[in-house]
């Protein structure tokens, strides 16, 4: 065990970063062993190109932006889109469903801080009337879809080291909302250090390295290294559908957008909104030399985004709303440590608490290093007959993201209200709404009854007993 540890504290030393081990004799050996075993996780190879890259060299972060044009989707038929073509993308996807290939994938590594919300994010409260948190939610949606297709769907949840365990506890506490526990899978994100400007790894104390998240895009290597991807191939699973905890509108099992992703023999397919106007803070998908590729908001000029199109409608109108469709063998290659194109490190500049030389902590009040992520969609260009559908906003995207106005829990409940009168509309129901499609009553449709429009209307048509439309009813 001394001759390991010295081992360890040698490589940092020859790898420039021996600061890391500098109050190692001044720490009891519980912290000994715990700053040994977070210094065994640090890739130092990979540390030392980053700093390379990201610190020591040029670090424009400015992007080419010579022949962005729009990315091309496949519309919705309501919007133009072919019928023909959605009703075959549905059947594929069904058939893909029931054969067992599929697999849903969630990222909700973070806390409910914004939201003055103590806790993991997937555990805060969404539904307008029985107030289901986020998990519930997509957990009556995987069991919906699974009794509809007649399989168990996995789930696999990224989770960080922060909220881990709370994670775990809220499922066991509600019993894994009726899933069974053997298809529940919990993955806990990886962590990369932070460094100097000097491009040093920096201790956030004296026994303690300052590790940051590396990114959603980081949820790749993630079901890598945990064994996740060989659970997926001994189980048959090569189609996994990823979505972020914050969204409970999204469709977590879309047949459609499986059926696209397999008829187009996709190794990543994706959803876009439309943009809700032209300066809307969202990624937006695009084509550069003959690769699909998502351009944040933060890094295309305003002016760009405010083109328009002869018709007068936004030209970059392709709204990137973090739900895709992954082939397993591509996240593997993508997400591993082997030969093939790697999801790029971007480069972070951020105010980081640290420990100085001198033992003494301090709290910056300007930025003082560098924190490293991955991004997801940065996946996107690597990726072999990349497939992009359209979404309505109204049917897969309502994130509650800020503790009021814009993507809030009220906006996002009133979302779900419009979402349910809509279904109970389609299914020949008269409901009284405002001008907005905002129904009069507060009421809820169940996940676990249905998991979307179509669903909804098959289900309601086979109640012998239609329960009477008022305030405070759940259809379940």
């Amino acid at each position: 065990m001394a001759n390991s540890t010295n081992s360890l504290i040698e490589s940092f030393k020859q790898a420039g970063q021996g600061q890391v081990f500098q109050f190692f004799d001044d720490l009891d050996a519980d912290l000994q062993a715990s700053l040994i075993a977070q210094a065994e996780t640090i890739d130092l190879a990979e540390v030392n190109s980053l700093v390379e890259e990201h610190v020591k060299g040029a670090h424009d972060s400015s992007l080419n932006l010579d022949g962005l044009e729009p990315a091309p989707y496949e519309a919705l038929p309501i919007n133009g889109g072919d019928s023909a073509k959605w009703k075959a993308a549905w059947d594929t996807g069904s058939a893909a469903l029931q054969a067992g290939r599929v697999a849903a994938f969630t990222v909700a590594g973070g806390q409910g801080t914004r939201l003055g919300y103590d806790g993991p994010k997937g555990t805060y409260p969404v539904t307008p009337l029985t107030e289901k948190t986020l998990f519930q939610v997509f957990a009556e949606k995987i069991a919906r879809s699974g009794e509809r297709f007649g399989v168990s769907i996995p789930w696999f949840i990224l989770t960080s080291e922060i909220n881990n365990d709370a994670t775990v506890a809220a499922f066991e506490a509600a019993d894994f909302f009726g899933l069974d526990r053997d298809s529940v899978h919990f993955i806990v994100q990886g962590l990369v250090p932070a460094v100097d400007y000097e491009g040093k790894i920096l201790l956030a104390e004296k026994g303690k390295i300052a590790m940051t998240p590396d990114g959603h895009g980081g949820s790749l290597r993630a079901l890598v290294r945990s064994g996740a991807i060989d659970v997926m191939k001994a189980q048959g699973i090569d189609i996994i559908s990823y979505f972020q905890v914050d969204n409970p509108i999204v469709q977590c099992i879309d047949p459609a957008f499986i059926g696209f992703h397999v008829l187009g023999q996709s190794e990543l397919s994706s959803k876009m909104v439309p943009k809700a106007y032209a300066l809307e803070k969202v990624g937006h998908f695009c084509m550069q030399n003959g690769q699909a590729l998502v351009v944040e908001y933060s890094d295309m000029p305003d002016a760009m985004q405010q083109e328009t199109t002869p018709e007068g409608g936004i030209r970059f109108n392709g709204g990137s709303v973090a739900i895709h469709i992954f082939d397993r063998d591509f996240i593997e290659r993508a997400g591993g440590s082997g030969e093939g194109a790697k999801l790029p490190f971007h480069r972070a500049d951020k105010k980081i608490p640290f420990v100085n030389a001198s033992g003494e902590a301090i709290k910056p009040d300007a930025p003082n290093g560098v924190k490293f992520e991955m991004f997801v969609f940065d996946a996107l260009p690597l990726a072999k007959n990349p497939v992009i559908i359209e979404a309505a906003r109204a049917d897969d995207f309502s994130p509650v993201k800020n503790a009021e106005g814009v993507d809030s829990p009220k906006s996002c409940k009133e979302d779900q209200l419009r979402m349910f009168a809509r279904w109970l509309k389609a299914a020949g129901e008269a409901i009284e709404t405002d001008e907005t499609g905002l129904p009069a009553i507060t009421f809820e449709i169940s996940p676990r009854f249905a998991a979307d429009e179509a669903d909804f209307v098959a289900q309601w048509a086979a109640l012998e007993a239609k329960p009477e439309l008022k305030d405070g009813v759940v259809i379940a």
